[in-house]
């Protein structure tokens, strides 16, 4: 825990509350911040592990200076009940390396274990409007009804118009046959999917009341749906954006190819630049990865083979820390929307601040550390980034999970182990 916070060279010990030795690190030059919150990752276990597992991907993570995360439930079974998300917890207990918990996944048949989920200790229910991740598509609007009506914890709305990515897939495939170019993902995936399925989740959270995230926002219509007249604890409704969305646009196609197929798909500049206002207006409120591992082999298919999703976790803040000296966003509105809105948004307890009493999870940047990343550097289990070649300005130093040192200049202290996240709702 944090014991005191304080002004000057040094927290006397007597303001620590104790006589104990303590450890002093000259963090001199370094910037400290609150461990990042990454609320949407997918890190592939149980049952692709061939691709990413709780270890390797929690070890990226906290390399990245993310100090918790929140999974989601497209493993191998999907997590769409209680006792496999239990499971999960009890891996994540014996490998993780950052603080964890799960969602739960809807389907069109578990609508009574979404209801009889614990709101203290699971982070929320995943809801995907669009076929992204095989058969947990919930396209039967009396089950939507039942789990926007019902469900005690937050909705988590994976949103795309599954019947209009169907139509403009066979308009594609007629044009093209199989070897669709990678510029038309966001043509397929389009912004009428994206806005015609938020707008269906948003029309019944605010029929239900229902708390409703929608995660990986894409378009600059979707904006419109949101509201930043209340403040972040009293909303109902929220929304995310991911690095991806901010720093790509459709133009990165033509170099990066499927390395940047991602679902919902990255679209045109005029919605970068959109996505970027909408969260300095406080109309988006959290940034995350949606980190998706794939391998590379995989990921060198063919448009329809090629699977959708790219590995971030580990380079999220150095991205947003360049886009901070880009002038892009200010230090102090990056640390909000990473760190403190996911805390408020999911209603966490004890993480997200930097105040006693909160758990020390905590991160050394220097913001005049230049590194390039390269394989050499990479520590997703995939071996790849859509980042690679790219040289920031800011490096993370140091990483700490509930006050212990699990990322130290690029070493990593296996040891460390992550605590399962709780949550104060009433």
């Amino acid at each position: 825990m944090i014991k005191a916070v304080g002004e000057g060279d040094m927290v006397p010990a007597a303001a620590m509350g104790t006589t104990e030795n303590y450890e002093v690190i000259d963090a001199t030059g370094l910037m400290l911040l609150p461990g990042v919150i990454d609320c949407h990752v997918h890190f592939r276990e149980p049952g692709v592990t061939h691709k990413a597992d709780l270890s390797t991907e929690s070890r990226a993570a906290v390399a990245g200076g993310v100090t918790s995360f929140f999974e989601m439930p497209n493993t191998q079974p999907q997590t769409v009940t209680l006792e496999l998300l239990e499971q999960k917890m009890a891996l994540a207990a014996e490998k993780s390396l950052a603080n964890y918990s799960f969602f739960l996944g809807a389907s069109n048949n578990n609508s009574n274990e979404i209801v009889n989920a614990d709101p203290h200790t699971i982070c929320g229910v995943k809801v995907f409007f669009g076929a992204s991740t095989g058969n947990m598509l919930v396209d039967n609007i009396n089950t939507l009804e039942e789990i926007f009506k019902r469900s005690p914890i937050p909705v988590a709305a994976h949103c795309e118009d599954e019947s209009i990515i169907r139509a403009s897939t066979e308009a594609m495939r007629l044009k093209y046959g199989d070897d669709l170019p990678m510029e038309m993902h966001p043509l397929i995936r389009n912004a009428e999917a994206c806005y015609r399925s938020s707008e269906l989740a948003v029309t019944l959270a605010r029929k239900y009341n229902t708390r409703l995230h929608i995660t990986h926002l894409s378009t600059a219509a979707e904006i419109d749906l949101l509201d930043n007249t209340i403040p972040l604890a009293q909303k109902r409704i929220t929304a995310e954006v991911c690095t991806h969305y901010l720093w790509f646009c459709d133009e990165d196609y033509a170099m990066l190819d499927t390395k940047l197929k991602v679902n919902p798909a990255i679209k045109s500049a005029a919605d970068r630049t959109a996505l970027m206002q909408g969260l300095l207006d406080n109309k988006i409120d959290i940034i995350t990865t949606d980190h998706a591992p794939h391998l590379a082999e995989e990921k060198r298919n063919t448009y329809f083979k090629a699977p959708s999703g790219t590995p971030l976790v580990q380079h999220s803040l150095p991205a947003m820390l360049q886009m901070v000296k880009q002038g892009k966003i200010k230090l102090v509105t990056l640390v909000e929307k990473m760190c403190h809105a996911p805390a408020i948004c999911y209603n966490i307890e004890n993480r997200g601040f930097i105040r006693p009493g909160y758990f020390a999870d905590l991160v050394l940047v220097n913001p005049d550390h230049k590194f390039t990343v390269s394989k050499e550097n990479i520590l997703y289990k995939c071996g790849w980034s859509v980042f690679e070649g790219t040289t920031f300005d800011a490096r993370v130093e140091k990483t700490f999970v509930n006050g212990h040192l699990a990322f130290d200049k690029g070493t990593i202290n296996d040891s460390v182990k992550g605590l399962r996240l709780t949550f104060d709702r009433k």
